[in-house]
């Protein structure tokens, strides 16, 4: 195979996929066949995978290998972190993140999926719906992840079966259907596919004529989602007070950062949050210069008319924009991440955007059933992997928004303060 090239900008914006799926399901093998067959690996990327399936006697190329790049991975034969891939079609650029399919590593799927446009669930036909697809579908919809991409894999170990297909699509869409934030079409698509073989992947296949839908990789290219955060409300949390204070620039003063959602331009009145004064933004510069405009994703320096206070943490907001609400305290549902459990009292640092603030977790108000896919009332203890909806106390007025509105404003981590340990990954709910 010749090596990966150059295609053309894509009509669509980057797509950022998270494949997920229960142990076996065949996440790793999916992602390599992905990579495979739509030319997406360099030459030596591939030899070196087949030398590496050739040393371990297989009959064929083990694509899996592609992805599963840890040691520990490959010694045991499953995915136990996050392996990201990227690669372009000549119609769209792809992220792509395999997160493990254990129990035990439920929080890498958290950090794969916290990101994604898309989740792509694989299970395996022979076994149907298991507790750790139901988790992962789960937590894609918790996270707030727009659209659901259900991949039905080893048909070819099912004979091909259409009735084994409709079952399992069947029971997918009723469980989503029931869940806390459903997901239904035209963001929930079914595919019978064989990443063995490559059935219904890139091409079409051969072996399931009752199916005559697209492949796999055409509705990923083709795929829109809901969630644009440039049409969002405009967020641009303050990582940096720039101030050089030298003799070529005294009165230098530039706030540096990166845009959250939304757009901002010269010209836009601005509050800053949570002081709530107003300046007019006078520049933006980049590193290539000004520039008239900065979208969601962009680093720059925006330099404001007015001499106000700002500080790392600030967040700069039009003043025609929907404004993030001041709080002391929040519902969020987190998902425990830590092997150490909470203690009662015990304080944290809510990280939020560029801004910490210490907090309490004045109690745990529910357990999220992954089984039954509903938040089920009443206390429960918070251990690794534990999904909860949970009373978040602010020492401090925090700025937030809800994240089913803005998932990069409406996310937060909880810090252990002494050992600056992740023990959270939290979503706002309400206030």
């Amino acid at each position: 195979m010749s090596e990966n090239t150059e295609h053309d900008a894509p009509a669509l914006a980057p797509l950022r996929c998270a494949t997920a799926g229960s142990v076996d399901d065949g996440k790793s093998t999916l992602l390599g066949r992905l990579l495979f067959d739509a030319k997406g690996l360099m030459a030596d990327q591939l030899a070196h995978v087949e030398e590496a399936s050739r040393r371990r006697g297989y009959a064929r190329t083990d694509l899996a290998l592609i992805t599963d790049g840890l040691r520990s991975e490959r010694e045991q034969g499953i995915t136990i972190d996050v392996a990201w891939r990227y690669f372009a079609t000549p119609s769209r650029r792809f992220v792509l993140a395999d997160a493990p399919g254990h129990v035990e590593y439920t929080r890498n799927m958290v950090t794969a999926a916290s990101q994604a446009d898309v989740a792509l669930i694989l299970v395996d036909a022979r076994a149907g719906l298991l507790e750790q697809t139901r988790r992962h579908l789960f937590v894609s919809r918790l996270l707030g992840v727009p659209a659901l991409v259900v991949a039905v894999n080893k048909m070819d170990l099912v004979g091909f079966d259409h009735a084994v297909f409709a079952r399992i699509r069947d029971d997918v869409a009723q469980y989503v259907a029931n869940l806390p934030v459903p997901c239904s079409a035209p963001n929930l698509a079914f595919f019978p596919i064989s990443a063995l073989h490559g059935d219904n992947i890139v091409e079409s296949s051969s072996s399931m004529p009752w199916y005559d839908g697209p492949t796999l990789l055409h509705h990923l290219e083709t795929l829109r989602t809901d969630a644009d955060v440039k049409d969002a409300p405009a967020r641009f949390p303050v990582q940096w007070v720039i101030r050089p204070q030298d003799d070529e620039r005294p009165d230098y003063r530039g706030y540096a950062g990166r845009v959250a959602s939304g757009v901002l331009r010269p010209g836009q009145r601005v509050r800053v949050v949570p002081s709530r004064t107003e300046s007019r933004i006078a520049s933006i510069e980049t590193y290539d210069g000004p520039r008239d405009e900065a979208e969601a994703g962009l680093s720059c320096v925006i330099h404001l008319e007015d001499d106000v206070a700002v500080a790392r943490g600030d967040v700069l907001v039009p003043v025609d924009a929907k404004q993030p609400a001041l709080v002391e305290a929040f519902t969020a549902d987190v998902a425990w991440v830590h092997t150490q459990a909470a203690k009662p009292g015990e304080r944290y640092l809510v990280k939020h955007g560029t801004r910490e603030v210490r907090a309490i977790i004045e109690g745990v108000e529910a357990l999220l059933d992954v089984e039954s896919g509903r938040a089920i009332p009443g206390a429960a203890p918070l251990v690794l992997n534990t999904l909860a909806r949970v009373r978040v106390r602010l020492f401090e007025p925090l700025a937030v928004d809800a994240y089913a509105d803005l998932r990069e404003s409406g996310s937060f981590l909880l810090i252990d303060p002494a050992s600056g340990a992740t023990r959270a990954a939290g979503m706002v709910r309400a206030w």
